[in-house]
């Protein structure tokens, strides 16, 4: 059984916004969400999906949250593929990509943090 220990997650800082690039398997771009802070209660988030893709569940929940704790601008891309999953491989790998994502946010610390930490 595949551990998908290949799960990634790339941190970029353009200027003040974040960049987290998450990849596994056959890397690729699956969806792009990006979560931006709008003086409202909750952040607003855009996705693009490629057509065929389900990343998009993934990475519009993923930008938000990152944003609310950033208190930022967050672009998430993801692209994982692995051939012919069952039902519970798929929530592993959601799963794993998640833990990525929030190894992550306990590693930056709004509203400040220090770059060089993170690599």
């Amino acid at each position: 059984m595949n551990h998908f220990h290949d799960i990634s997650l790339e941190f970029h800082e353009i200027g003040r916004d974040i960049l987290l690039i998450i990849t596994g398997g056959d890397a690729h771009i699956g969806a792009v969400s990006t979560a931006y802070p709008s003086g409202k209660f909750s952040p607003e988030v855009h996705t693009a999906e490629v057509p065929g893709h389900k990343e998009s569940l993934l990475s519009s929940d993923f930008a938000l949250r990152a944003s609310k704790w950033l208190n930022r601008t967050v672009t998430v891309v993801i692209g994982i593929h692995y051939d012919n999953l069952s039902s519970e491989q798929i929530d592993r790998v959601c799963q794993l990509a998640e833990r990525k994502l929030e190894v992550f946010l306990q590693t930056v610390s709004p509203p400040s943090y220090d770059k060089n930490r993170i690599q």
